[in-house]
């Protein structure tokens, strides 16, 4: 395994390279692709555990290594502890990225239903034993939680602990059932939303009309359409995200700067088409999702453009969006695919499982309820239930101080 070593004032970065198979457990596919891994030590820890950080997406590449503030907030308090390998995870980042030059490949959907959770934890696991780690840490955000999940669905006994921030999501469920609770949540984070800025639901009305109209066109020839409007709704799912939408609805809609502002505020785009091209597969836990998030649509979003949505994909996007358009079959044919199941529940509740998990009571993308009916499968996973934090609040420093000292018993700070 090729491995370059850099040093980042008291960081050192060790950047790992390791070529795994695409099927695994399908010895007569001689397909490969490359999964690479930076193993981050600060000085002083070479010693310390590993712990391995599982990005939210699907689609997105791991962080990188930097010092406050281009870093991630949670590493200096992770590094205290661990050393932290940041994976890209298969298709992302240095993983043999998918990307435009992949639509000439005849079986690009068949290669995609590949880099699904469970074939990030056998790419892992075979870092894990190249890294000559008998057992290793995992701290999941989000999607990564997911994987997570999957992890100890089958290889429980690699993990020493587990560390879970907005990531619990629905086992056995069905992806109509998450898409349709997903809709209650953000009705609520809409009006609550509207209560505080009032005059900005005229304002939201006001930019769904000149989308209607053919009036609102992005400086990438994007024409908006309504659905898109009502998709800047997945702002209200960080911290901070909703002041960049309170900025964005106080500008002029037919301004040069709302229009770049409001590509930029746009949740699917062409950096990574895999986040949504496999974005409602990270539900599909034995199902086909067949545009779920779509088909459960409640009537009153419907009907009102000012009622905002999440995560929730639109198959129009695949016509309207020039960035998207090329990724419009292989996108049709995933939605079709019967997806094997992810989770297996059982062996979760006699995992053993050890750690933390940060449940957000106001998550619009990772339902609360759900994520509760999860979290008892796992007796020794402590939840830290809250409501200070929004579906991003891994970016905020304390979150994983918090959920390290649970895990070990130590007081909470």
């Amino acid at each position: 395994m090729p491995v370059t070593t850099r040093r980042m004032q008291d960081l050192s970065v060790d950047d790992h390279t390791l070529t795994v198979p695409l099927v695994w457990g399908d010895d007569a596919d001689s397909r490969t692709i490359d999964i690479h891994a930076a193993v981050v030590t600060r000085e002083g820890g070479e010693n310390l555990p590993h712990l391995v950080f599982l990005q939210g997406g699907p689609g997105h590449e791991a962080p990188r290594a930097f010092h406050a503030p281009a870093a991630p907030s949670w590493l200096d308090a992770a590094l205290k502890e661990h050393r932290v390998v940041l994976l890209d995870q298969r298709g992302t980042g240095l993983s043999t990225p998918v990307g435009d030059d992949d639509l000439e490949r005849d079986d690009l959907a068949e290669r995609l239903t590949h880099l699904r959770a469970d074939a990030i934890v056998r790419d892992a696991e075979a870092l894990r034993q190249e890294l000559g780690a008998a057992t290793w840490s995992v701290l999941g955000q989000s999607f990564g939680g997911f994987t997570t999940l999957a992890y100890l669905s089958t290889d429980a006994a690699s993990l020493e602990r587990v560390y879970f921030t907005g990531g619990l999501s629905a086992v056995g469920t069905h992806p109509d059932e998450v898409y349709a609770l997903t809709y209650d949540k953000m009705r609520t984070a809409s009006e609550a939303y509207y209560r505080r800025f009032p005059a900005h639901r005229d304002a939201i009305r006001r930019i769904a009309d000149l989308a209607a109209a053919g009036g609102l066109v992005l400086p990438g020839g994007e024409v908006v359409s309504v659905s898109r409007v009502r998709s800047l709704g997945h702002l209200l799912g960080s911290n901070d995200g909703w002041q960049q939408l309170w900025s964005l609805l106080e500008r002029d809609p037919r301004s040069n700067a709302f229009r770049h502002d409001f590509a930029a505020a746009m949740p699917y785009d062409a950096r990574n088409p895999l986040y949504l091209v496999l974005h409602e597969s990270s539900y599909a836990d034995g199902f086909a999702t067949r545009w779920s998030a779509e088909r459960v649509e409640p009537d009153d979003f419907r009907d009102d453009p000012t009622l905002l949505t999440g995560e929730h994909v639109r198959r129009e996007w695949l016509d309207t969006v020039p960035a998207l358009q090329p990724w419009r079959e292989v996108t049709l044919a995933l939605a079709e695919h019967e997806w094997p199941r992810l989770y297996d529940a059982a062996a979760i509740e006699v995992s053993g499982a050890h750690g933390a998990a940060a449940v957000y009571v106001n998550d619009v993308y990772v339902p609360l309820e759900f994520s509760l009916e999860t979290a008892r499968l796992m007796p020794g996973v402590t939840p830290w239930i809250t409501s200070e934090h929004e579906h991003s609040g891994l970016r905020s420093g304390d979150v994983l101080a918090r959920l390290i000292d649970l895990a070990r018993g130590r007081r909470v700070r």
